[in-house]
């Protein structure tokens, strides 16, 4: 097969590429990174490059319009090499943290009164042992468990590692150490104590009933989010959580959302960049919160994971592939533990890593640490839990009975998919008002700094201003005929215009297009459609729902008003609304203290009944009527229809 050479700009790095492989292909080659949210579909546009010159074949131009083809441009991901070309490759959106950050990273206090000594599974244990003599020539190993013996730890697992260091470590503590033991896991609850390191004991040991000498005892709960990786550094002796941080998943770069990830995963060695990536991502902010709290890695010794179960087979490399597939059956719902060593966590390397356990496909770990952490396992009354993000998954029940289900809300709400979307960070435009005379629109932009974009909460905001205003009708559509220069028809078809270019930090225009706003209808409509089939599987009706939960760090922007007029939260009233951030990182930070929370963890898993929407016929019809401004059925949002007849100032 014939090569070819492709030259990148501006870093003037050039690589050989055979016939018929793939731009992106090349770049990676070339050691340079590109992003690829929908997973090198060629859906998103986000990998355009520049040819230059060069025999480059476009396989597919659906994100481009024919100026950008005239100008050279090419999606990585759908060009194809078939000669010499050079390439310029332009800077690629810079992804700045915003949820959880160094300044808003706050100590967390257990949710229960802790005790050590009854709740956690890891512990330290001050031991002195009899240095050996020749009236007492017993091996090492067995002087080592005669010690934890007298502490009623007995027939003791002790890793290879550890025995193949015993001699020397004991020698050197001068007989006085500290062991540290996890007593039991989840899997083998009467299972053999396991023993994670042999220390030097602390100057100032812990009284033992607080968990022995553990002062440099802790941990990690792990979240791992389809955009955002959080963690909670704790300390396992007070149950402190010392400190918090958050970094964007490293694999938004190859996939803004899972199936896009899951088909990623199964090109050569995408399986394998995914899972580096995320890991690479929780050590990085694992490494952030140890430093500043001036925590050892080794000293931590214990981790729990949660997230979604394509998240979850990412971070073991697990093949996620048949968790698009029908059935869709994943490769696991309950991982067992294992060692950090074994999925290159960098914590203690004999450090367990507990995943918390899922559901199904589509309801996760996310998903059963979240109704741990909200209360609803412990509701009396009816309780709707819901997690918006490219994933919509709800739960529906009391203390006594749990429904759950998934729905493919796709990236909108991550500014994903929609021609002016990006992620809520510095200039993300987050909230909209327009005017009902003029309909000229004000915003407000995260970092009060000129608009680069629109994120997700700001296109819920947007889309039901341009609805109460009258711009747009209950399908969507703008009303072309109004007298504004704000609408107008573009590239791709027509479009509202939020800013004009003079004023935007990008130099064009930022616009919401017909398309965008049918994305987001899709989007509302299956969150929508999915707890309304929820309760009519169990025969109730949303308005008999006591409170409504909402979990994920989406929730914590969302302007319930807007989300109403949308149609994408149920028309209720407010003070049933509760916010709770990101249950999922509280759940595990549960489950890493408590060995009971752990096991409710389990029960919830094993307790949820799931029910597959694409297998009931009434979802189909319950999304159908959702895809309306809010509902095709008015009745369902009496406020709306309120607000329509009263008119707004």
């Amino acid at each position: 097969m014939a090569t070819h050479t492709i030259t990148f700009q501006p870093s003037n790095r050039a690589v050989t590429a055979p016939t018929g492989s793939l731009v992106v292909e090349a770049l990676r080659e070339a050691g340079l990174d590109i992003a690829q949210p929908c997973g090198g579909q060629g859906r998103c546009g986000r990998c355009a490059v520049i040819v230059g010159s060069g025999n480059i074949r476009r396989r597919s131009t659906i994100r481009l319009s024919s100026a950008d083809v005239a100008a050279g441009y090419a999606l990585a991901c759908q060009a194809v090499v078939e000669g010499d070309a050079a390439i310029l490759v332009p800077e690629q959106e810079k992804i700045e943290r915003r949820l959880i950050t160094d300044k808003t990273a706050r100590k967390v206090a257990p949710p229960f009164g802790y005790d050590p000594a009854r709740d956690q599974t890891v512990r330290a244990w001050p031991l002195s042992l009899d240095p050996p003599t020749l009236a007492d020539a017993v091996d090492d190993y067995s002087r080592l468990e005669r010690a934890l013996a007298r502490h009623g730890l007995r027939d003791l697992d002790v890793p290879l590692p550890l025995i193949r260091e015993l001699g020397a470590r004991l020698r050197e503590a001068d007989w006085q150490v500290t062991a540290i033991v996890e007593t039991d896991d989840w899997s083998q609850p009467n299972g053999p104590p396991r023993l994670i390191d042999l220390v030097k004991p602390s100057p100032h040991p812990s009284p033992p009933g607080r968990g022995g000498g553990g002062e440099g005892l802790y941990g990690v709960a792990i979240d791992i989010g389809t955009t955002t990786v959080s963690v909670h550094l704790v300390n396992l002796v007070t149950g402190e959580a010392l400190d918090s941080a958050a970094e964007y998943n490293g694999q938004i770069a190859r996939g803004e959302d899972v199936i896009s990830r899951i088909i990623y995963a199964g090109k050569n060695s995408g399986l394998g960049e995914l899972g580096t990536l995320v890991r690479g991502t929780i050590n990085e902010v694992v490494g952030r919160l140890a430093q500043r709290n001036h925590v050892e890695r080794d000293q931590i010794y214990k981790a729990t994971v949660a997230g979604n179960t394509t998240m979850i087979h990412l971070f073991l490399n697990l093949p996620p592939a048949s968790i698009r597939l029908t059935p869709y059956i994943p490769t696991v719902t309950h991982p067992r533990p294992v060692l950090a060593s074994e999925v290159g966590l960098e914590i203690h390397p004999l450090a367990g890593v507990d995943c918390l356990p899922g559901v199904a496909s589509y309801v996760g770990a996310d998903i059963t640490a979240g109704v741990l952490a909200s209360g609803l396992a412990e509701a009396e009354g009816l309780t709707l839990f819901i997690d918006v993000g490219t994933n919509g998954e709800m739960v529906l029940g009391t203390k006594d009975w749990l429904v759950t289900c998934a729905c493919s809300a796709g990236p909108a709400f991550e500014g994903a998919g929609v021609v002016c979307g990006m992620r809520a960070t510095r200039g993300a435009i987050e909230e909209v008002w327009i005017n009902g005379k003029t309909f000229e629109p004000t915003y407000r932009v995260i970092g009060e700094t000129r608009p680069r974009g629109i994120c997700g909460s700001g296109l819920i905001s947007l889309v039901a201003e341009l609805f109460i205003t009258g711009v747009a009708d209950k399908g969507g559509k703008f009303k072309m005929d109004l007298d504004t220069p704000r609408l107008r028809e573009g590239d791709h078809g027509p479009e509202y215009v939020v800013a004009w270019a003079g004023g935007t930090d990008i130099g064009r225009d930022i616009v919401l297009t017909k398309v965008d706003v049918d994305n987001l209808m899709r989007a509302k409509a299956a969150i929508y459609a999915g707890f309304s089939v929820l309760a009519q599987s169990v025969g109730v009706e949303l308005k008999e729902v006591e409170r409504l939960l909402i979990g994920g760090a989406f929730g914590k922007y969302i302007n319930v008003e807007k989300a109403v007029q949308i149609g994408l939260l149920p028309d209720m009233p407010w003070d049933k609304f509760h916010f709770l951030g990101n249950t999922a990182v509280m759940g595990a930070y549960m489950a890493l203290l408590s060995r009971d929370a752990r096991a409710q963890i389990k029960a919830i898993a094993e307790k949820m009944t799931y029910i597959e929407l694409s297998a009931d016929n009434t979802f189909y019809d319950a999304f159908t009527s959702a895809l309306f401004l809010p509902h095709t059925d008015m009745s369902k949002f009496p406020t709306v229809v309120a607000l329509g007849k009263n008119g707004r100032a």
